[in-house]
């Protein structure tokens, strides 16, 4: 066969391959995987225990431990919606002061991922890199807000308002097992030994959410 007609019959069969690809891609359905958000109802790992160390303003001001609990009621997307409780106490001879604390806490999770930009270097993941070191790929930021109430001490005629937020961080260490980072600012009205004021608590809490 001439060069130039077997030249000819290469260069028709590659047009045709090359329709034949065009056509099977434009005939072909094309699955989207896109990660659409979705209302749950308490999702996977929805309960948290936190121990605290606690730095009070008022009522008594000390440093002591505190005990807190959560549950996972809604999430969407990266929103969630939590319902907490916590508990402190304090026995000395002198007194013994209770605090209970029920609240909503409202978090968005992955918060550095809403400053990923410009694409060339994301400032989100640059600060990934910062804060978390080689954990970046597996942490979970985020902030969140506080609003409650708050029934301590003996003689309180009704309960107090607390509110406050908070800032965290969130590591999978094991299927179904996260282990759980944040401070936490409230602020809320108590009594405590006749006085009645307004207090103002720190508190670095870790713990482990199922």
């Amino acid at each position: 066969m001439p060069i130039r007609n077997r030249d000819s019959v290469l260069r028709g069969a590659l047009l045709q391959l090359c329709l034949c690809a065009m056509a099977l891609l434009l005939l072909t359905p094309l699955h989207v995987h896109a990660q659409e958000a979705l209302l749950e109802i308490l999702p996977i790992r929805p309960f948290n225990f936190d121990i605290a160390l606690r730095q009070q303003t008022f009522a008594p001001k000390d440093r002591e431990v505190t005990l807190q609990a959560g549950i996972t009621a809604l999430r969407y997307g990266d929103g969630e919606l939590r319902a907490g409780y916590q508990y402190f106490s304090v026995h000395t001879d002198e007194f013994k002061t209770d605090q209970h604390a029920v609240f909503l806490n409202p978090r968005w999770n992955n918060v550095l991922d809403l400053l990923n930009f410009p694409s060339s270097m994301p400032l989100g993941r640059m600060l990934k890199h910062l804060f978390f070191g080689p954990l970046e790929d597996r942490a979970v930021p985020y902030v969140g807000a506080m609003i409650g109430t708050v029934v301590s001490g003996q003689g309180r005629p009704s309960p107090g308002l607390l509110y406050g937020g908070q800032a965290g961080v969130r590591f999978p260490v094991a299927r179904g097992i996260s282990l759980d980072l944040s401070l936490q600012f409230t602020q809320y009205d108590v009594h405590f030994r006749g006085e009645s004021g307004e207090s103002q608590q720190w508190l670095f809490l870790t713990g482990f959410r199922y």
